[in-house]
């Protein structure tokens, strides 16, 4: 049986870096890899540069035990780990810029007998294109399973929820596809040494789409919750309520609506899918539409709740993409203090519990980051874009006398309080 003692990950961001440390955990030698020398300089430390919770026990346990070793540089290895961003450029194009580099970067190390693993959410036919570069870079290897070069190349989507990623990792069943059977059976054998959930077997361009699909599949769903948030608006209909009463019926489960959607996944990859079959995809590309459009929808509901205030100072609560982490990638909430900058003059405050500044896109706008009750206090209109637990649990005291737009139906909403009740 062939033997995995060492493991390169490439990218040490919110999928590699709990991936590597989950690796160093279960007795893999692991080296780590990021272009971000801080980062790489934090990890060799024993700590971290993103919110994961347990993830900084867990960093330093890895660290301290000689098991997990961060460079700028990648290493030969037994197994590598792609876990790059795959984001999308103009029109919507996916952008394979990272794989490619991240690809290009590890070619010099490899080996024959060397497992490549793609883990980055990708387009159909990227693990394909990951072997045709590693080839293009190496023509003493071969992906020809009767050849003695050869290496193995495989496709294996991390599929994991943030705030739960170390645990997941491990318990959630794996999708894995190799560009060849023999790439699929080297890859299923490493992962079954770690991973308690089942191994799905299949092949590279089914487990690249299976990804996308499972996540165009959830923003249909929230496109539709969204969708019915913004009809409830007119016809002046507590959607809130609605939601709950036809989530009785023993078969339906509507989602619950929100400022629109973001993230690393859901807001990304069903473009992927409309990039590659655009004619057909025209459910997944409406239902991206329309979540795209929420964040504008709740802009104008601010707009129509300040038409009669001078001056409005405005107080937004959160900034994450979801609740209770510190992700801000395609948030949102972001978007909408961007915009909302660029509409008043005053200063525009934020509270972000989980954060400690603001993203580079806010630093030199007429933004704030202070403390929850801060901004509450100095507001004439709170709006909450996100649901964290410490918002939830905010004094309705504090909203007396405030305009109150609750994006996520969530706070502590009486009958002193004037609202304009949106999602």
């Amino acid at each position: 049986m062939y033997k995995m003692k060492k493991v390169c990950v490439i990218g040490l961001g919110y999928i590699g870096l709990p991936t590597a440390t989950v690796l160093a955990n279960n007795g893999f030698e692991v080296h780590g890899v990021d272009i971000n020398e801080k980062a790489v300089e934090l990890i060799n430390n024993g700590q971290v540069h993103i919110y994961e919770p347990d993830l900084d026990i867990m960093v330093k346990k890895a660290v301290e035990s000689g098991n997990l070793k961060a460079s700028v540089i990648p290493e030969k290895a037994d197994v590598f780990i792609i876990a790059v961003p795959t984001p999308f450029k103009e029109n919507h194009k996916p952008d394979l810029t990272y794989v490619e580099q991240a690809t290009r970067s590890i070619s010099p190390y490899l080996e024959p007998g060397n497992i490549v693993i793609l883990e980055s959410t990708s387009p159909v036919g990227t693990t394909e294109k990951v072997a045709e570069w590693i080839l293009e870079e190496r023509e003493d290897l071969s992906i020809d399973e009767n050849r003695e070069n050869r290496i193995f190349v495989s496709h294996c989507p991390e599929r994991v929820l943030p705030g739960k990623i170390l645990k997941e990792l491990i318990e959630n069943n794996r999708i894995i596809g190799g560009i060849n059977e023999e790439s699929t059976k080297r890859t299923v054998g490493f992962y079954k040494s770690f991973v308690k959930g089942k191994i799905l077997e299949t092949n590279a361009r089914t487990a690249e789409l299976s990804k996308l699909a499972e996540n165009a599949f959830r923003d249909v769903n929230i496109a539709f919750a969204n969708e019915l948030s913004m009809i409830c608006d007119e016809l002046n209909i507590n959607v809130w309520e609605l939601i709950n009463l036809a989530n009785h019926h023993p078969r339906v489960n509507i989602l619950q609506p929100g400022p629109g959607v973001g993230g690393h996944c859901i807001a990304v990859d069903p473009w992927f899918i409309v990039d590659a079959a655009p004619e057909t995809a025209k459910l997944i590309r409406t239902a991206r539409m329309v979540n795209d459009s929420k964040p504008y929808f709740v802009i104008e509901k601010i707009k129509e709740a300040t038409k009669n205030l001078k001056n409005p100072t405005i107080a937004c609560l959160g900034l994450a993409f979801k609740a209770n982490v510190d992700d801000l990638r395609e948030s949102p909430a972001v978007k909408i203090v961007k915009e909302l900058s660029a509409i008043y003059d005053q200063t525009i405050y934020v509270a972000e519990p989980h954060i400690e500044e603001l993203p580079k896109d806010l630093l030199e706008l007429n933004v704030r980051l202070v403390k929850t009750e801060d901004a509450i206090e100095k507001a004439d209109v709170v709006v909450l874009l996100v649901d964290h637990d410490y918002f939830k649990v905010i004094d309705k005291k504090a909203l007396l006398n405030k305009i109150v737009i609750d994006t996520r139906g969530v706070l502590p909403i009486t009958s002193n309080i004037e609202v304009s009740m949106i999602i």
